[in-house]
């Protein structure tokens, strides 16, 4: 069948369907459980977070059966509402990790949907992983397909992508057959949206809760007969016809044989994506050139159309809102050298020093750089300039590198919220969670 006749989103369900735990490779596995400890810090550090208090406030006003945990909080609210709070929680610091094929930031679209399921039905440790692996290859296949030009055009990845890898990762969880999981994806699909006017709100971070609480209904309703397009990708009005795209062999081509968790990048700075590569490259030039801040006349930041879209902002009130402008996040780097939540308040985004320095900054489109790619150039008071590119997406750690840079960041963010001692535990509990016949215990323990 060619990749334009209608087939796609069968493909799609028929590899969620078709995928069993077994067939997926060990390292897999493992770069999955790197992922899900570093979705649990994150999560952990943003517990008293403005916006979480607001979706608790929320819930509780609408009621419901205490079925899955609020990580951090002593509480259990509905499935659902676990997968909208949990998953805003974990977006809200822009700490988590993202995957150029996917088009923004997948573990905070699966993990909060999968963990309320897998507590409330006491599923498996194997069978979560599974399910999350499975929902981020449908996810990352989709967003190649979709393309840059979705994103270009307003859309946010993370919330019209995510809602479909939630549907999958959860009909895969459910075990749901072939003709459910293509309705899981088009109960997902139709319910698509997220713009990305909305960065620098907490309308953001809510993108990530809702694809995750989406993908759950949907792949729940699908369970129960619910129906939908089966060609909600590729089909007449459907998602690619609306929101930009083209089913491809190509992005097909790899499913089952090569995992897109491999490709996962983690944030080792709290702030959008799009910073990095600039923040990494003007860290780098000063440090190998031993230059004090007081010697350099100006940084020119060179970048894509999609980082000045997403981190552009340059009039800053708020820490929220720094966390998406390159120059700040270039002039707090160099001025304090820290880079963690911590950099990112209201008081440090407003200091004079941090504002004079971002005047010695521009931030120019090179219309030929792709995704999140950078240079940077420092001009010394002398005449000098030294430059350097960078390209974080593409310098992603081997394995027993990447799980020693999350571990460390991990306890640091969950140490702060439950303690050390405990926060150590739930790392060595993660190590062997496919093990793990019951997740209910686990997800309680959070």
């Amino acid at each position: 069948m060619g990749a334009d006749s209608g087939g796609l989103t069968r493909k799609l369900a028929a590899f969620i369907a078709a995928t069993e735990a077994s067939m997926i490779p060990r390292e897999a596995y493992e770069h999955a459980k790197v992922a899900f400890l570093d979705w649990i810090g994150i999560t952990m550090a943003a517990k008293d977070d403005p916006l979480v208090r607001k979706l608790l406030d929320y819930a509780d006003a609408m009621g419901g059966r205490e079925q899955a945990t609020i990580l951090g909080h002593k509480v259990k609210k509905s499935a659902s509402q676990a997968a909208l709070i949990n998953g805003a929680a974990s977006h809200v610091l822009d700490y988590d990790d993202s995957l150029e094929s996917f088009l923004g930031h997948p573990s905070v679209t699966l993990f909060p949907s999968l963990l309320a399921l897998a507590e409330w039905q006491e599923k498996c440790g194997r069978d979560f992983l599974c399910a999350y692996l499975i929902g981020l290859q449908v996810g990352a296949t989709i967003g190649a397909c979709a393309g840059m030009d979705h994103y270009m055009a307003g859309w946010h990845g993370t919330s019209t992508i995510g809602h479909m890898a939630s549907a999958a990762g959860c009909a895969s969880l459910l075990r749901l057959d072939e003709n459910r999981c293509a309705h899981a994806l088009g109960i997902a699909g139709t319910q698509s949206s997220g713009l990305k006017r909305v960065f620098g709100t907490m309308c953001k971070p809510f993108h990530a809760g809702r694809s995750s609480e989406a993908g759950l209904l949907s792949a729940l309703l699908a369970e129960r007969g619910f129906t939908s397009a089966e060609d909600i990708l590729e089909g007449p009005h459907g998602f690619f016809h609306c929101f930009k795209g083209k089913a491809n062999e190509k992005a097909l081509a790899g499913l089952g044989r090569v995992w897109a968790v491999e490709n996962l990048s983690q944030k080792y700075h709290a702030s959008c994506h799009a910073t990095h590569s600039p923040l990494e490259a003007a860290l780098e030039i000063v440090q190998a050139q031993g230059l004090g801040l007081d010697g350099i006349r100006s940084i020119r930041v060179y970048v894509s159309q999609l980082s000045l879209d997403a981190a552009g902002k340059t009039e800053l009130a708020t820490g929220l809102e720094g966390k998406f402008s390159i120059s700040y996040c270039v002039a707090n780097a160099l001025l304090r050298g820290e880079t963690g939540t911590q950099s990112f308040t209201d008081e440090k985004v407003r200091d004079p020093r941090v504002r004079e320095l971002m005047h010695q900054i521009r931030v120019t489109l090179n219309p030929e750089f792709k995704a999140v790619e950078a240079r940077v150039e420092v001009e010394t008071k002398t005449g000098e300039v030294f430059s350097g590119f960078s390209n974080v997406l593409q310098q992603t750690p081997p394995l027993n590198l990447k799980r020693e840079r999350v571990a460390s960041k991990y306890l640091d963010l969950c140490g702060q919220a439950v303690g050390k001692e405990r926060a150590q535990k739930i790392d060595e509990e993660i190590l062997e969670l496919e093990s793990l016949g019951n997740m209910k215990p686990f997800a309680e323990g959070l």
